[in-house]
């Protein structure tokens, strides 16, 4: 569990999302207090409930990065569902049930990477030693010289570790389960009956043995993630798993306001209301049973996001409204917020556009006002549109750059500067034709 103080968390969230301070604060203090839920007594430990929170905004502004960008922070399980899959009991559809069971799927690759990653130095001798049973079979003592096989494997691992074997072929035995390919069809809620019958089914059928012909860099990794497997205990990382999920894992429920009913009536209402009443009791607290054991969902955070243009937070049902208490509007983004998105985050756009053109050799520069260009660009066909947030730059930025982007590798200019008439050339008669706008903007 980490402890990073509330200012600290939202200054790393500020390092990836621009503005939305008043949710950056709402999930940062969120996180602290799973932190001091841990020190507190083991009495009143299990009576605090963390506080959900309803993100409230509308597309592209940020909600799901935040979670994301949190879970990740925290070193948490996190499974993103859209609360619009989920039917009724007895509808086509996925039971509300899924999300925790896909929750536990998230925590045991966690919680494997971490156990792998501290038996690894071991794993890494182990490999070695087989490698160098593959290409030093047996030790025999050579009598005309006096010198045995012993040191010319020291020799060799001592080459082995400097990466001058890297090149050399090795045959390798792998192993691989002979499971035939079959579909197995399961009643909606039932998708763990699907993995447990193929799991079942892989065991009777023998492992077939392959020799493979690898360069020895290649089959070093094979042989540590070989040797890694056998030293994890899979009962343990199971345990551990599912003790992360109850204690730390978060669950962001998308489109939570396409299942809020909007009025008493007939027909889809129903399913509407039906689908709040099955999240509910995962919200409020219960036990669901898993292929790796008995999930309590207590004190798992869940996080829920909609735009809520149509309906309101007051149209879900009161019980479900009482498990969220928290409730942040975050703001739409303008130009300026714009600009900011385009340079000042770690994974800002124009960063990851520079990067995938470098890799021709291409040297892109942005200028001052081109950016500016951009960002009133993607404002204005937002607000003539509809308004999707800062998702509007990633189309603005593909347009401009796609002639580019194709003729890349025959450029025989490879620095190129990008200022606001290009960008006027490139998109000002798109912008102009609206209707045209709608398709390609």
């Amino acid at each position: 569990m980490t402890n990073f103080t509330p200012r600290e968390i939202v200054s790393e969230l500020d390092r990836y999302i621009i503005g939305q301070n008043r949710a950056k604060r709402a999930v940062a203090v969120a996180l602290r207090n799973r932190w001091r839920r841990q020190q507190v007594t083991d009495e009143l430990r299990d009576e605090i409930t963390p506080k959900n929170i309803i993100l409230i905004g509308p597309t592209g502004v940020g909600k799901t990065e935040i979670a994301r960008r949190l879970a990740r922070l925290a070193q948490a399980p996190f499974v993103k569902v859209e609360a619009s899959k989920f039917t009724e009991v007895g509808y086509v559809g996925r039971d509300v049930e899924s999300m925790v069971r896909d929750l536990v799927e998230a925590a045991i690759v966690l919680v494997r990477e971490e156990e792998t990653a501290k038996v690894r130095l071991k794993a890494e001798e182990q490999a070695e030693d087989k490698l160098l049973d593959l290409l030093l079979p047996g030790e025999r003592h050579n009598a005309a010289s006096g010198e045995s096989d012993s040191a010319t494997r020291d020799k060799l691992r001592r080459l082995l570790r400097l990466g001058e074997l890297d090149e050399r072929f090795v045959e390798l035995e792998t192993q691989e389960a002979a499971i035939p390919a079959m579909q197995v069809m399961t009643p909606p809620g039932a998708e763990d009956m699907g993995l447990n019958l193929k799991e079942m089914f892989g065991n009777l059928f023998p492992k077939k043995t392959r020799r493979r012909r690898l360069r020895v860099r290649e089959a070093r990794e094979l042989l540590i993630a070989e040797q890694a497997e056998k030293l994890l205990d899979s009962e343990q990382i199971q345990t551990l798993a599912r003790q992360r999920c109850e204690q730390s894992g978060m669950i962001f429920i998308d489109e939570i306001d396409k299942v809020a009913s909007r009025e008493q009536g007939q027909g889809p209402e129903i399913s509407r209301e039906g689908v709040q009443r099955d999240i509910l009791p995962i919200v409020e607290g219960s036990t669901v049973n898993t292929k790796y054991g008995p999930v309590k969902t207590d004190h798992i955070l869940f996080i829920a996001a909609g735009a809520f243009h149509v309906a309101k937070p007051s149209d879900l049902i009161p019980e479900l409204q009482g498990r969220f208490p928290i409730r942040v509007e975050l703001d739409s983004l303008g130009e300026a917020e714009f600009v900011q998105i385009l340079t000042e985050p770690r994974n800002a756009l124009l960063r990851q556009y520079q990067a995938l053109l470098a890799t021709e050799g291409i040297v892109l520069h942005f200028s001052d006002d081109a950016i500016a260009e951009m960002a009133r660009i993607a404002a204005q066909v937002n607000a003539r549109t509809e308004n999707i947030g800062a998702r509007r730059l990633h189309t603005i930025i593909e347009k401009l750059l796609e002639q580019i982007s194709f003729d890349a590798p025959e450029l025989p200019d490879k620095q190129l500067h990008i200022d606001a008439a290009l960008v006027r050339a490139r998109l000002d008669d798109i912008v102009a034709d609206e209707d045209l706008a709608r398709f390609i903007l």
